[in-house]
């Protein structure tokens, strides 16, 4: 069985909501964090609601519609998301309140959209949708095992048109958490330029993408995704070199056949090693794209990968912005997404024209 991509929106620090170029314009950050560009959120959601919903929700709501609207289709059959931190605000407001309120007369609505299934919540409640309604929480991964879910349902029969997102927010303290932690830069520089300052840490990152997926051959459709595949703490990049080999032969293909490889490379030092030395041998005559330097760094940001890759087989172009080495075809037609979350999750996604 083939799985289509039918229609897909993000929300993310670039220009990349609605109809709008394909970064032709990429929004240059200074500093080790970058903040997603909202959209007017009074097209998509009850102006009452708004106040009531915290950052991370109104993106994954609008985003959740525009992919809808972006199919014609009102109602999903299915809402699948994930997310590894899920609704840091909420909870935030939450354990502040307990501490003030010394525990008492707590007002409960913060708790109620801390969990981590929110989004999707929110969006079966304004869709009245009653259907399969699924959030996994796998950290690095979170977002894949999203989409292993959906092509189980689409392959069982279980559901069409399944709408499946990766959400993640970055509030101030949760970055001052991670930055404590050594994950960002310890000074500010150019997101754009990101790839020339090789050093320790990353820059910090946040976004909402849906996809919306289905098993019927159409004009319309973005995409095929082909085949999806993670794995967890390889031993070194000779087991990630055969992870990789393995997965494309599971599929009838070598690497000579894949026209572009997207890499989740970041800037930090530790991080990017397994992508140089992949570049070096198994990658070393493949034309190579990066995106991280787009989006910033966070657990899902492989959804906004997923993103990439389908508008490059649409619209038959790759941005001039996230080339890293020669591109020897021009218009691709099978793209393979190579990331990894801290060299402890790691996830390869196929994607090629229908």
């Amino acid at each position: 069985m083939k799985i289509f991509i039918r229609s897909s929106a993000v929300i993310s620090p670039q220009k990349t909501f609605g109809n709008v170029a394909f970064l032709t314009e990429p929004v240059e950050y200074t500093g080790t964090r970058l903040q997603a560009i909202e959209p007017d959120y009074g097209s998509f959601i009850d102006p009452k609601l708004i106040r009531r919903m915290s950052h991370v929700i109104k993106m994954g709501v609008a985003a959740a519609k525009e992919c809808l609207n972006g199919a014609d289709i009102e109602i999903p059959g299915a809402i699948i998301t994930g997310t590894a931190l899920g609704c840091l605000e909420d909870t935030l407001t939450f354990l502040t309140r307990m501490i003030e309120l010394k525990e008492e007369l707590l007002p409960p609505t913060s708790f109620i959209q801390s969990t981590h299934n929110t989004v999707a919540a929110q969006i079966a409640l304004m869709l009245k949708c009653h259907s399969y309604n699924n959030t996994f929480v796998h950290k690095g991964i979170s977002f894949e095992s999203a989409l292993l879910d959906a092509t189980m349902l689409l392959k069982e029969k279980e559901a069409d048109n399944i709408l499946v997102g990766g959400t993640e927010e970055m509030t101030d303290t949760s970055y001052t958490v991670l930055n404590r932690l050594g994950l960002f830069k310890r000074w500010p520089l150019s997101n754009l330029s990101l790839f020339n300052t090789p050093s320790k840490g990353t820059i910090g990152g946040e976004g909402a993408a849906f996809f919306l997926l289905t098993d019927r051959p159409s004009t319309e459709n973005l995409a095929e995704l082909k085949g999806l595949q993670t794995f967890y703490k390889p031993t070194g990049v000779p087991e990630i070199e055969q992870k990789i080999t393995a997965f494309l032969a599971l599929h009838d293909l070598k690497l000579a056949d894949i026209d572009l490889v997207i890499t989740g490379r970041n800037g930090d030092l530790k991080n990017d090693e397994i992508y140089n030395e992949l570049g070096a041998t198994l990658f070393n005559k493949v034309s190579l794209a990066n995106y991280k330097h787009l989006c910033g760094e966070y657990a899902v940001s492989s959804s906004f990968a997923l993103w990439m890759a389908a508008n490059i087989i649409k619209r038959e172009e790759v941005p001039e912005i996230i080339k890293e080495t020669a591109i020897e075809d021009p218009k691709p037609k099978k793209v393979l997404i190579y990331n990894h979350y801290l060299n402890l999750y790691h996830s390869l996604m196929l994607v090629s024209a229908c």
